[in-house]
């Protein structure tokens, strides 16, 4: 496997960054999750955007323009020859010395691996899965905005393992207010009576990529979605629960704290909603070659 690092591609083996990176000492540093289908990298001018937005978020000054890690990216895919997958953008804010001072970083650090991803078995996209309500509160905008997709992931990591060790794939995590934000490493929409919502940002989802091509694509499909604050009862009465992201893509939930939702499997929205969302991935995106 090939990784770019820091303006080279290296073998993986030789892909290494130093004990002093403020990125493994702090977590200071952001991320970009992206998905490539038939040579074609989806989304890929808005996530590179949304990493940007995220550096200056935290003060972190890119030496890149976007259009350079643009191809980066290509460069990386092509370098290991595949046609389907998942690219994972780091930057950090570099070696420096010990202590949180982010100034005394000279240069930030950027690597890209370029890899295939499973993340969920195939049979819960048919299925649907089973989440769980996680006690673990998504962190206040004040303490730590969710909008940045920074290296500090030990908030859903921790609420990752409740929902795992609950029996459940995946958690259900409300803000301070006790709505609903979002997932672990996902988005949420529910349905009911023909109608969709889903947690507005300011409720502490991210504003991810997948999940606003769940919002372009629904008056296509015929459904009305709304932006408005949910509650863990939402999700027990809905008729349909989806869940979206780089990596799930779309995938079904079937049950919530052990209360089947809707029929406990794939509901017909959500059906068309893969289905609509597979078709695009496939024939849109930024070309590889």
């Amino acid at each position: 496997m090939k990784i770019w690092l820091d303006g080279e591609l290296v073998d993986e083996s030789q892909a290494k960054i130093s004990v002093f990176d403020h990125g493994l000492l702090y977590g200071d540093g952001v991320f970009e999750g992206l998905r490539f289908y038939n040579r074609r990298i989806f989304r890929l001018e808005e996530h590179i955007r949304r990493l940007f937005d995220s550096a200056k978020a935290i003060v972190l000054e890119i030496p890149w323009t976007q259009e350079e890690i643009c191809e980066f990216t290509r460069e990386t895919v092509r370098a290991n020859a595949l046609d389907d997958g998942y690219v994972r953008l780091v930057v950090t804010r570099g070696s420096g010395e010990l202590g949180l001072n982010p100034y005394l970083c000279p240069k930030p650090s950027m690597f890209i691996i370029a890899s295939t991803i499973k993340l969920y078995p195939e049979e819960k996209y048919r299925e649907g899965m089973a989440l769980a309500t996680c006690a673990t509160r998504r962190p206040a905008p004040a303490a730590l905005m969710p909008q940045v997709k920074s290296l500090n992931y030990l908030n859903n990591i921790m609420a990752k393992v409740e929902a795992i060790q609950a029996g459940a794939l995946e958690g259900i995590m409300l803000n301070e207010q006790g709505y609903v934000a979002e997932c672990t490493g996902d988005n949420v929409f529910v349905i009911r009576d023909g109608k969709m919502i889903t947690p507005p940002v300011s409720d502490g989802a991210l504003d991810g990529i997948t999940r606003q091509v769940i919002l372009e694509l629904a008056p296509s499909l015929g459904i009305e979605v709304t932006e408005k604050s949910v509650t863990r009862y939402d999700l027990f009465t809905a008729d349909e629960v989806f869940l979206t992201g780089s990596a799930a893509e779309v995938i079904p939930a079937s049950s919530l704290d052990r209360r089947t939702i809707g029929s406990g499997s794939m509901g017909p929205w959500t059906e068309k909603f893969i289905a609509a969302f597979r078709e695009l991935t496939r024939t849109t995106g930024t070309p590889v070659d």
